[in-house]
């Protein structure tokens, strides 16, 4: 039994075809790919970079009309949903709405103060952001406003060059223009279509850095809870830990702690504390019971507020918030920071910011949405958020993104569409007019006990202890970033995370994955050798897989490991008495691509294996690596037997050659050199 192999190459025509006759085995057509000019590549490989989703289908064989409609659709998606708003949705929304007004107005004020911002700002981001979004926003539960991780970014990288207290007019200026960078940073990816740049932030990396970014916002918050009132603005855990068991007179005895510390703070602050961690828990352990996590801060708020009203004469040490002016958000557009000393700060807090809050309002947006099962556009997510930040930084508002709370109460409260954002910014607007006032005696304390309850969320240690089962590298990832936040400072932390992330891939390029196969008996299946105990070495073929692409930065790793591969074969023939190796099978599946480098590395690779008296094969190369090779003419170097669409049909065939030819492979292509390619 033998293969009757034809192989005749046409490359005039694009194609390498195979006549062959064998019972139970055909060897089929090797082809390249359909001939294309490098414009109509070049416009292809632009459109899948950056139109993956094809965003003018819809367009395609419709009318001007209809084109016009889906043109303001496209463009706003409030045109979308709008027409088909019915009564009986309303109610649903309102109640949303409601609820997430009341964790919208106490988590603004905190987040105000997280980013050393006047609380009311973190109230004028509750009301004007909230209202594009609905009308930009792809998205039917997102709950829009301050989030923690980007307020703390802003006030620990603005605070670090520009004191809030000493300089607060500079501090607001350059606050409010990080958050236009912010916006003009998410809304340029949007519009470039460029979403994938932030996919550097791997799951790994986010799971360390908002860990470590939690821990020091609540270590930050001891000041309010403790009713310290020298404290440092630093955001490392050791200057942090430092100032809260500083002693204020700098004097020896233990019992200056006492003077520094408010017993009545610390009792009332970690009360609500408690309380609202309780609530949380309460509610994340019974869905039904979603409203106590919601309506919890609020509640603290109203009942310290009274507390302190009613007890100020006996409660001189507690500190509270004082007077918050009434009225709509003022213009912010003049206080934009265009030029000075300042300006290559504001651009970096923005670039930061917009990065984080980006990933997470995206990254929110799209979880809840798979939980209705529909689809958030994440480009139209980019440009909502970035031109309501643009927007929020003309009326005195500061970074805002989708926070995964707002929008978790605003999903469980029955939440429909995105009026629920527009009821939400409603009722803070009845806030701002009329009920400024209340909030005089809101104590400081209550504003750091939310923000712990908040961020306290962000330490996932069960994610961590996943990566660590799953993937230590991943793993590793997380730790550095967790421990750049913790111990260096926030911005180099998230630095240490993209860092890792890029070296990550790298490591993958660098050194990709390449394995020995075998056959699984009676079939033709051919896999690892290490992975299935039932397949077994082909005699006088070594057979490896490349599972990557070849580029120049791991062509010369893979030949010394495709040599090594080599050797050890030869070791384990002698020591098993097994049949000489002849041929070494390069199974390409998996590789996807090919450049210059790679080419000249298969090129060298088969000249050393010419003078060994072995002959080098490829096996199923996909198309795009065909066009290559057959471009760089290396293909003529390969022969008539050198390429074969699967490897069981290039081991069957190669077999029968050598029955029926013993001198093969050593005259197999002696008259075809090779062409090879600059470096």
């Amino acid at each position: 039994m033998g293969v009757n192999s034809n192989r005749v190459e046409d490359f005039s025509s694009h194609r390498i075809t195979t006549e062959s006759v064998m019972p139970g085995m055909e060897i089929h057509t090797v082809c390249l790919s359909p001939h294309k000019t490098t414009l109509q590549k070049l416009k292809q490989r632009l459109s899948e970079i950056f139109f993956p989703d094809d965003p003018l289908y819809r367009f395609k064989n419709q009318t001007w009309r209809k084109k016009l409609l889906l043109g303001l659709q496209f463009l706003f998606p409030i045109f979308q949903w709008a027409p088909e708003y019915r009564l009986k949705l309303l109610r649903s929304d309102i109640i949303s709405g409601l609820t997430i007004a009341s964790l919208a107005i106490p988590q603004g004020i905190s987040y105000a103060k997280l980013a050393n911002l006047p609380p009311i700002v973190g109230l004028y981001s509750s009301f004007v952001p909230p209202l594009i979004y609905a009308i930009l926003g792809s998205s039917s539960h997102l709950g829009v406003g301050p989030v923690s991780i980007a307020s703390l970014i802003m006030g620990s990288m603005l605070s670090e060059t520009v004191s809030p207290t000493d300089e607060p007019i500079l501090y607001l200026k350059l606050a409010f223009t990080a958050t236009f960078f912010a916006g003009l940073f998410q809304a340029s990816l949007g519009l470039l279509r460029l979403g994938f740049i932030i996919d550097f932030l791997s799951k790994a990396n986010l799971v360390g850095f908002m860990s470590g970014a939690a821990v020091i916002v609540s270590l930050q918050q001891l000041k309010g809870l403790l009713g310290i009132s020298h404290f440092t603005s630093k955001m490392q855990f050791i200057p942090v830990m430092s100032s809260v068991f500083k002693h204020r007179d700098e004097a020896s005895d233990i019992i200056a702690i006492n003077l520094q510390w408010s017993w009545q703070t610390i009792v009332m602050g970690f009360s609500f504390l408690v309380f609202m961690l309780t609530t949380r828990h309460i509610s994340m352990k019974r869905a039904k019971l979603f409203w106590l996590s919601a309506a919890a801060p609020l509640t603290s708020v109203i009942l310290s507020t009274l507390l302190v009203f009613c007890l100020r004469s006996k409660t001189h040490e507690i500190s509270f918030i004082g007077h918050l002016p009434k009225g709509l958000n003022p213009p912010s557009a003049n206080m934009l920071y265009f030029s000075g000393p300042d300006l290559e700060l504001a651009i970096k807090t923005g670039i930061v910011t917009g990065i984080l809050s980006l990933t997470e309002g995206i990254s929110v947006g799209r979880t809840f949405a798979a939980l209705k099962n529909y689809q958030v556009d994440g480009n139209k997510e980019m440009m909502a958020i970035g031109l309501m930040n643009m927007a929020g930084s003309c009326s005195s508002c500061f970074v805002t993104t989708g926070s995964f709370s707002r929008s978790a109460v605003n999903y469980n409260a029955g939440a429909q569409t995105a009026v629920s954002n527009i009821v939400m910014a409603t009722a803070v607007l009845v806030t701002l007019l009329f009920l400024m006032p209340l909030f005089y005696y809101t104590p400081n304390f209550i504003l750091g006990a939310i923000i712990i309850s908040a961020v306290i969320g962000l330490i996932d240690y069960q994610a961590a202890y996943r990566l660590w089962k799953v993937d230590k590298l991943d793993f590793l990832a997380c730790l550095c970033s967790f421990f750049g936040v913790l111990f260096i400072s926030v911005p180099l932390g998230l630095g240490i995370a993209v860092g890792v992330s890029v070296f990550k891939i790298l490591l993958h390029v660098t050194r990709p994955n390449s394995l020995i196969m075998g056959n699984i008996k009676g079939t033709q299946i051919y896999h690892s050798l290490s992975r299935y105990k039932e397949a077994s070495r082909v005699p006088s073929f070594l057979i490896l897989a490349i599972e990557s692409p070849i580029y120049f930065a791991n062509s010369t790793y893979l030949q010394e490991r495709i040599l090594r591969w080599i050797r050890e074969e030869d070791e384990w023939v002698k020591e098993n008495d097994g049949s000489p190796l002849k041929c070494i099978i390069l199974d390409m599946t998996a590789v996807t691509a090919i450049d210059t480098s790679g080419i000249d590395f298969l090129c060298e690779l088969r000249k050393m294996l010419e003078e060994r008296s072995l002959q080098l094969v490829l096996a199923n190369p996909v198309g795009s690596v065909m066009e290559k090779l057959h471009q760089s003419e290396m293909l003529d170097s390969f022969g008539l037997n050198g390429i074969y669409l699967a490897v069981g049909e290039a081991v069957a065939d190669i077999s029968a050659l050598w029955k029926s030819k013993p001198d093969f492979p050593k005259d197999y292509n002696e008259t075809r050199p090779c062409i090879e390619t600059k470096r």
